[in-house]
């Protein structure tokens, strides 16, 4: 008997409970070093589930000991040509005889002989397994066998004696040979243990070996916490190993199901032993995919489930894992034990839970990385169907029986929506990466429509509706089933994973989890969790609020009126006030030299000289603009070891750059799809981006990013994240941040830090708005039946009924009283923005409800809005003197832990309640004087700039003044959107980011170009 203190006792404290768990108990003498396997243990599975091939092959040989070199010497041959796995998968043929290596649990009891077999599987743990040639003496603490065939050793440590976790890892890559056969072609995980943590490994490579956490989390798997695992109360911390991990169903399924090889593209005979690259599931990948299989198999389809999980989770691998699970899940044997949502459509004891498994993404490089990752892990032909053709092919995947498993977009569903009863009485699984709002919109009700089959007599009715529609057409009919397609299907469960929701993604997917201390009762939660602080604290994701540093600027303004001093609106003067003096026309210039001095300072030794950077800039004409000004910078300094490339859409002309268009290709020298490869390589440092590559974008080597945008919310998680995946080498990250304090960035991040939650939308807020809207007088019940009739035939005449049918509204709309006019505006748009979304998780479809929601997707582009709206026109008023940008504050931006109150999303609370309050009016000096007083601190003459107005330079474009005496305000604000940026920035060379950063005032320019349309629109009507 061992000491209780000692590592002998935790050995037996394992192999204990394996051991009365349905494992064996190997005899380390069985080991044969020479062939890498415990070939007692081989053979007796063979003999024992394969007794007919096993005498067939005596036969053969004409006596057991040659039967047993035999098997022996194919095995081993066949292990190391093929791999451990799969040879367990697929087995091995001798003398023509094929032998399987491993039987698979069952996805259902209809054949009883394939659950015999599976018990015939030997689950073997051996302790003290001498195991090397090169080293005779060495001793792994415990070896894991299926069927004789080694998958895993691990090396255990007492924390009583001294030693943990990392004495484990140091004995490994130190004491441990790689080259042996053990770690060479045969095991293909291992494990460093202590009582309290667990970490693995699939490749030992001595100092260089790369250990990941193999743990729950501090707060439990799934639930909220940072890195290592929760107090046991009975027993030790890391007992889950041992009790679920290699619990014996579990342990078979991980190598059934889960692990997997990357081949890089190489069948596995061409594939050196010691090359292979296992993929073994991170415990929270494993745990996701467990427990939500779990949950569906006892439910069945119709609910819906939401993952939130950290960048750097490896979601793709997860939602891979996820996939192949549900496309061979069946519901349980025993009918009693039938879920609400299999009992709902119908199924019935040892059925397939879903028909088909949709992976659905809204980004084409992802979906690439999906459909890899997908196909990398089930070879079967035609079992799983990539759409990157057409609608066609994506129409002949959900008709066909044999394809399994579809990964394409949601752009792609709408164009097949005409084929929904052709898919009648099937069930889907459909796989959202990053799911957000889009699976709320339009897009997401006509893919419901392609799925939404019935069943029984109900299929019947809808295939007869559907056929009478073709010749009646009743638009009740019609509206009714808008309105059902819109909500919960009983045939469809959504599994969304997204590292940020939203409280639209809660409301959609999340759990309703009852909590008194909420105000509604409710909390809408994730179903499972890996957070940030998670992926942080175990270091699969760097922390990119360590390091951020801010920079401020300073101005100082002047009336530029002369004697003349107006009463304006305080709130709105100084936003256009702050917003022009962003246009000045250093800032390019000043900001390329802090970017390159920086990174030639700060980035470029970073990651063995390797580290590369992102410059994220409001618009593409500022993403030219700022290419440029580095461009500039760096030749006149003469550097060298610094070149940066731009990354945009489409294509833009710079008004400071005649009869000349730039495009990424053209600016790059090479095309588009070669970027990513291009920048990765020694050639290029630096990458200026506008909104592409903001997301989606997954370079390792990016250290630093240059930030000259407002970012808030999830936009600014999602675009500094692109810094946060780890790289060998990488052991931190860098901000420089022109427009955002750290303090808001760290607001921003709050919500997504640790486990995200929200409070339900009240649906009577809908009801309330729809009282609102009749209320009003502007709506006419038979114009509104009259437009959605017309909406939903899709006639040759329909865009004219459109008009006809809200012409008089809009007549009616005009004679209301300004407050009146804004108040129903108001109800009108957050009634459309709700509906469209509510009309998702509230169960029950409105007919009436939807009536109203079509015919306010077409009334509310017509109704104009309040002028007081917009901004004070202060063109001319004002005058910018003085500016200088100069570093503000370096600081640790990082969080430790959130607050509950801010992990919740905000929903919707507005009720369109119209104006709530008037701006109070100020004098344009004591505006400009807060303004100065505030920010135009520390400047000297050498700062002074003068500001040039730009009426000037539109006034000599003729195409702008055709178009404003001959249409409307607001179609001319189409033209001059795109004439006054480039006239603006070509004459002061700047954007608005510094001034967001102050006054917190987005969108810079809807705001100004409507203050100098507006103004110049008068001019020439006048």
């Amino acid at each position: 008997m061992a000491r209780q203190h000692t590592e002998q006792a935790f050995e037996e404290t394992i192999e204990r409970h394996l051991l009365g768990h349905g494992w064996e108990k190997g005899n380390r003498t069985s080991y044969r070093v020479d062939l890498g396997f415990d070939a007692f243990e081989l053979l007796a599975f063979v003999q024992n589930s394969q007794r007919e091939k096993w005498e067939k092959l005596e036969q053969h040989h004409g006596s057991t000991e040659l039967a047993q070199r035999a098997l022996y010497k194919r095995v081993a041959d066949e292990l190391d040509s093929r791999g451990t796995l799969d040879v367990l998968r697929k087995g091995v043929e001798v003398n023509w005889i094929q032998f399987e290596l491993a039987y698979w649990r069952p996805a259902h009891r209809i054949t009883p002989e394939l659950w015999e077999l599976y018990e015939t599987n030997r689950l073997t743990v051996t302790r003290q397994v001498h195991h090397s040639e090169s080293n005779p003496h060495d001793s792994v603490d415990v070896l894991l066998l299926i069927n004789g065939i080694p998958v895993a050793t691990a090396e255990l440590k007492n924390q009583v004696t001294g030693q943990g976790v990392r004495q484990a890892q140091h004995q490994y890559e130190t004491d441990r040979n790689p080259a042996d056969l053990l770690f060479r072609a045969r095991s293909i995980v291992h494990f460093a243990v202590d009582q309290d943590v667990v970490s693995m490994t699939t490749r030992l490579a001595r100092e260089s070996t790369r250990w990941l956490p193999f743990n729950q989390g501090s707060g439990g798997p799934g639930q909220q916490g940072g890195a290592g695992n929760p107090v046991n109360s009975g027993g030790y911390k890391a007992a889950y190993l041992w009790n679920q991990v290699w619990q014996r169903d579990a342990w078979l399924e991980l190598f059934g199901s889960f692990v997997s090889e990357d081949t890089g593209g190489k069948t596995v005979t061409k594939i050196k032993p010691h090359e292979r690259r296992w993929l073994f599931p991170r415990f929270h990948q494993w745990h996701a995919v467990s427990t939500t299989a779990a949950h569906v198999r006892g439910y069945g389809p119709g609910h819906n489930y939401l993952l939130q999980h950290s960048t750097g989770s490896g979601k793709s691998n997860t939602i891979a894992w996820l996939a192949s699970t549900l496309a061979t899940l069946h519901t349980p044997s025993d009918a009693s034990e039938l879920g609400p949502g299999a009992t709902t459509i119908g199924l019935g004891p040892d059925q397939p839970v879903f028909s088909k498994v949709i992976i659905v993404t809204d980004r084409v490089v992802l979906d690439r990385q999906l459909q890899d990752t997908v196909t990398g892990f089930d070879h079967t032909p035609g079992t799983i169907q990539k759409i990157d053709q057409n609608s066609a092919q994506l129409r002949e995947a959900l008709e066909s029986a044999k394809a399994r498993i579809i990964i394409t977009t949601l752009q792609k569903f709408p164009v097949v929506a005409e084929k929904a009863t052709t898919l009648a009485g099937a069930r889907f699984a459909v796989i959202a990466d990053e799911a957000h709002s889009s699976q709320a919109g339009e897009a997401a009700k006509d893919l419901k429509i392609v799925l939404a089959g019935l069943k029984g007599e109900k299929a019947l009715e809808a295939a007869e509706a559907a056929e009478m529609a073709g010749q009646a057409d009743d638009p009740q009919d019609r509206l009714a089933a808008a309105a059902r397609a819109r909500g919960k299907q009983t045939n469809l469960s959504f599994f969304a994973f997204t590292a940020t929701p939203k409280q639209k993604t809660l409301e959609m997917f999340g759990e309703r989890i009852p909590d008194p201390a909420a105000p509604d009762g409710i909390r809408l939660m994730p179903f499972h969790l890996y957070s940030m602080r998670q992926a942080i604290e175990e270091e699969f994701v760097r922390d990119v609020l360590k390091n951020y540093l801010t920079y401020s600027m300073y101005y100082r303004l002047a009336n530029g009126l002369g004697g003349q001093d107006p009463e304006v609106p305080k709130g709105k003067a100084a936003s256009a006030l702050a917003r022009f003096v962003s246009l000045h026309p250093s800032a390019f210039s000043q900001k390329a030299e802090i970017i390159v001095e920086h990174f030639r300072a700060h980035t470029a030794a970073k990651i063995g000289g390797q580290a590369k950077a992102m410059v994220v800039t409001r618009s593409r004409l500022h993403a030219v603009r700022m290419k440029r000004a580095i461009d500039d910078y760096i030749t006149s300094n003469g550097y060298s070891g610094i070149a940066a490339l731009v990354a945009f859409s489409g294509a833009v002309e710079d008004p400071e750059v005649t009869e000349k268009e730039f495009t990424e290709a053209k600016m790059n020298g090479f095309s588009e799809g070669l970027l990513p490869k291009r920048f990765r390589s020694d050639d290029y440092q630096v990458l200026v981006v506008a909104e592409k590559y903001q997301t989606g974008f997954d370079e390792p080597l990016l250290h630093t990013m240059y930030v000259d945008k407002k970012l808030e919310g999830v936009k600014a998680v999602q675009t500094l994240s692109r810094l946060n995946r780890i790289a060998p080498g990488k052991t931190d990250t860098f901000v420089l941040d022109f427009v955002n304090s750290a303090e808001d960035i760290q607001a921003a991040f709050a919500p997504f830090y640790e486990r995200t939650w929200a409070q339900p939308t009240d649906p009577n807020i809908l009801s309330n708005l729809k009282t609102r809207l009749w209320d009003a007088g502007v709506l006419d019940i038979n114009e509104v039946d009259a437009l959605v009739s017309a909406l939903l035939s899709q006639t040759s005449e329909t865009n004219e009924s459109l008009y006809a049918h809200t012409d008089l509204a809009l007549g009616r709309y005009l004679e209301l009283s300004e407050d009146d006019r804004e108040d129903f505006r108001t109800a009108l748009r957050d009634f459309t923005r709700l509906y469209a979304f509510l009309a998702h998780v509230v169960p029950v479809g409105s007919p009436d409800m939807e009536r109203i929601y079509l015919y306010g997707r077409v009334l509310l582009p017509r109704l104009p809005g309040d002028e007081d709206n917009e901004i004070v026109d202060l063109s001319g008023a004002a005058t910018l003197t003085h500016l200088r940008i100069e570093k503000a504050e370096f600081t640790d931006a990082s969080l430790a832990t959130v607050s509950d109150e801010k992990s919740e999303q905000k929903g919707h609370t507005g009720q369109g309640q119209g104006k709530q309050y008037d701006d109070p009016a100020e004098r344009l000096s004591s505006i400009i004087g807060i303004l100065n007083e505030r920010f135009g601190l520390n400047l000297t003459d050498a700062d002074q700039l003068f500001f040039e107005q730009v009426e000037a330079e539109v006034a000599k474009n003729s195409r702008a003044q055709a178009v404003a005496l001959n249409n409307d305000l607001d179609q001319f604000m189409t033209v001059f959107d795109d004439l006054l940026e480039g006239v603006i920035i070509d004459r002061h060379n700047a954007n608005d980011a510094l001034l967001t950063a102050f006054l917190d005032k987005p969108d810079f320019r809807e705001a100004l170009t409507r203050m100098m349309g507006r103004e110049f629109y008068k001019t020439i009507r006048s």
